[in-house]
């Protein structure tokens, strides 16, 4: 009776999803399947290694550890690397990406100016109902969604930028160059919270996969709140580095 490819001994089981984890991940390296694009299905992509979906399986998991690829909803994809600023680096997204070697894109979802909410008009240091532009981006590196990001700046501060073009510009370019604000400090705040159907359209994702939340709350160098962001990562495509020192 002929037993299945996981009836094997175990050094050749290991040896056969390692095989198979190499092959596919040289097959990606080399350029055969762009970021972001999508693995065949799990049967195929078994039939096709000759291996059963569990050894197939331990070989995609180890690549997805690995940052190569990334689940998404029911099947994988080619995951790009995983970003983020260097350690306790205050950087715009377009410096980031153009760090990396990357080139930043945008399109802007929403655009306004309104008053403050009391919340907002408290920790930027405005009376409520000040006037805020609140500017709502989808955000790409080389076309691959990444991030959904929600700025309000106080409008007195930076008068005129709810006319400036930021669909690919930097903003915090504009602030400098225009308005003479250099955001300089910031508090940063981040947690997971799960995709809702609109941010999983935007960011190609299914509805309840991981995303992270942060919340920044910048200020210029004359210790102004210049900024309230709220930017929304792809769960695997995002990683936040800190440096922590041990108090006395």
């Amino acid at each position: 009776m002929a037993r299945s490819p996981d009836a094997l001994p175990l050094d050749r089981l290991q040896l056969r999803y390692q095989q198979v984890r190499e092959e596919l991940g040289a097959e990606i390296e080399r350029g055969g399947r762009p970021i972001g694009s999508r693995l065949p299905p799990e049967r195929a992509l078994a039939e096709h290694f000759g291996v059963s979906r569990v050894t197939l399986r331990r070989a995609l998991e180890e690549l997805a550890g690995a940052g190569v690829v990334a689940r998404s909803g029911t099947g994988w994809i080619v995951a790009s690397p995983a970003i983020g600023e260097p350690p306790n680096v205050l950087m715009s997204f377009s410096e980031m990406a153009a760090s990396r070697g990357l080139t930043p894109g945008g399109r802007v979802l929403e655009r306004r100016t309104r008053p403050a909410t009391i919340d907002e008009a408290e920790e930027l240091g405005l009376a409520p109902g000040a006037s805020l532009f609140e500017l709502e981006r989808l955000r790409s590196l080389d076309g691959v969604p990444i991030l959904i990001d929600r700025t309000r700046i106080p409008l007195a501060l930076a008068p005129g930028i709810d006319e400036v073009e930021l669909s690919e510009r930097s903003l915090y370019e504009a602030l400098e160059q225009r308005f003479g604000m250099r955001p300089t400090r910031a508090r940063f705040e981040v947690e997971a919270i799960p995709a809702d159907a609109r941010r999983a359209a935007l960011l190609g994702l299914q509805r309840g996969e991981p995303l992270l939340r942060c919340r920044q709350q910048s200020e210029d160098e004359a210790g102004r709140q210049i900024e309230l962001c709220e930017m929304v990562y792809r769960g695997d495509r995002y990683r936040f580095r800190a440096t922590l020192r041990r108090g006395s």
